[in-house]
């Protein structure tokens, strides 16, 4: 029963248990795999009758066939992984290959922290109390993705950095899925612990190398304590048989900063959902994206920030250019609560679409129940200032080429705040080849 009709499972979740959960063995989630499928049954894949899918359909997920346990055997070449680094020679990275954690693949020199594949974590006696205290408590146990991933979650990584210790190296981390004759279907999961005063920036990036789909099911929890920093790039640039459904919780402390920024490029269909909980005064949340698609691709933004302390502040900009038949959506959520006073919420979606076939729905909120904030948002649609294209256009310069600037300078704000040279070059480039315009960096 390796492979198996993701809406099948209805028929087949509650008989089937031993069979499908004896491979996911842990010591203390077996309960807790077994009453998530409890709750996806009851709550059932979302359709677009569904108020947070209303204008995402993910009907051409459902319907297909996924192999749910990957072969592991491999033939990743080193080439290869140099075409998907970002020219970081002093970056750690850390590769799985169909779910699998490398070693041999990887390059992690990190000291003073503790670090181990999310399976082996679940396996190790020593990390059981951190699990039990950090493990599942901020994901939505509300939602049919986050329950399929507590129902099978086994590939992913696990990180805690101890107090006052500075990671001065960004860690890269890599998905990849390679030689799967059959859809594949991954639920990744990944738990990052930032302790008083420590600092540290990871970077995630998915890539299927085979025709076959793939559906990854991810979800990141991170939790950041007073006065630490932890920055989050998501780059998603995966090919069109893949798609990506990602949720990450992120719970701060007072007086820390957590970045989540979303690069999306490539995936058939990429679904982000990213929750901001704010436990504590004089915190600083940053969420930036940036999103290119053509073609029949989608990509879905859904954000929320729960300001429920005073003096915090949150920062949402999120840009997107669309083309072909491309299809975007943002729905930004800010709460904030009624004893979050001096709160500053800002939240920002601007969009460009270039063809008459390309649609953005965009629906920035705002659920305010304290006086003293600031709290502004907003968004918006339309085609290129054809006064800039003519000013350019003036200056000998081609209609493609003008066209490909504007929107290199509409995208590049949301980018700003990424300190990692490497990366913003990356982005820069990517950017440049999406819009097909040769750009000195």
């Amino acid at each position: 029963m390796a492979e198996i009709s993701v809406m099948a499972l209805y028929d087949q979740i509650i008989d089937n248990h031993g069979e499908f959960l004896e491979s996911l063995r842990h010591r203390f989630l077996d309960g807790e795999r077994k009453s998530a499928l409890q709750k996806f049954e009851n709550i059932g894949f979302p359709t677009k009758k569904d108020e947070e899918y209303k204008y995402t359909s993910i009907k051409e997920i459902t319907e297909k066939n996924y192999n749910f346990f990957p072969k592991e055997g491999h033939n990743i070449t080193k080439e290869q992984l140099d075409q998907l680094h970002l020219g970081e020679e002093n970056f750690d990275w850390i590769v799985f290959v169909n779910g699998k954690l490398h070693k041999e693949l990887s390059k992690v020199s990190i000291e003073n922290v503790e670090f181990l594949s999310f399976n082996y974590a679940l396996n190790d006696e020593k990390h059981k109390e951190v699990f039990e205290k950090y493990f599942n408590t901020i994901a939505s146990k509300d939602t049919a993705f986050t329950n399929l991933n507590l129902a099978y979650c086994k590939y992913g990584f696990f990180l805690k950095v101890p107090k006052n210790v500075v990671i001065e190296k960004p860690i890269h981390i890599f998905y990849i899925s390679q030689n799967q004759e059959e859809n594949t279907f991954y639920n990744t999961r990944n738990l990052l612990i930032v302790e008083e005063g420590a600092k540290v920036e990871v970077i995630e990036s998915h890539h299927n190398f085979d025709s076959t789909y793939v559906l990854t099911n991810s979800v990141t929890e991170i939790f950041t304590y007073p006065n630490a920093k932890a920055d989050w790039h998501k780059l998603q640039n995966d090919n069109n048989t893949s798609y990506l459904i990602d949720s990450t919780f992120a719970r701060q402390e007072k007086d820390s900063l957590t970045t989540v920024n979303t690069f999306s490029f490539g995936g058939k269909l990429v679904r982000n959902n990213l929750d901001f909980i704010h436990n504590g005064s004089n915190i600083n949340s940053f969420m930036n994206g940036i999103t290119i698609i053509g073609k029949d691709q989608l990509v879905d933004h859904h954000t929320a920030v729960h300001h429920n302390f005073p003096n915090c502040e949150s920062y949402q900009n999120y840009k997107g250019i669309f083309d072909g038949n491309a299809h975007g959506v943002f729905n930004g959520k800010v709460f904030v609560n009624k004893i979050a006073q001096k709160t500053n919420a800002y939240q920002q979606n601007n969009n460009v679409l270039l063809s008459e076939g390309a649609t953005i729905d965009t629906k920035p909120q705002l659920e305010i129940f304290a006086d003293d904030v600031k709290c502004s948002h907003g968004c918006t649609v339309g085609q290129l200032n054809e006064d800039a294209l003519f000013y350019l256009r003036a200056r000998g310069i081609s209609q493609k080429e003008a066209q490909a600037l504007l929107l290199y300078a509409f995208a590049n704000d949301a980018m700003q705040n990424i300190d990692i040279e490497p990366l913003k070059e990356k982005i820069s480039k990517l950017l440049a080849e999406k819009l097909q315009v040769d750009i000195e960096f």
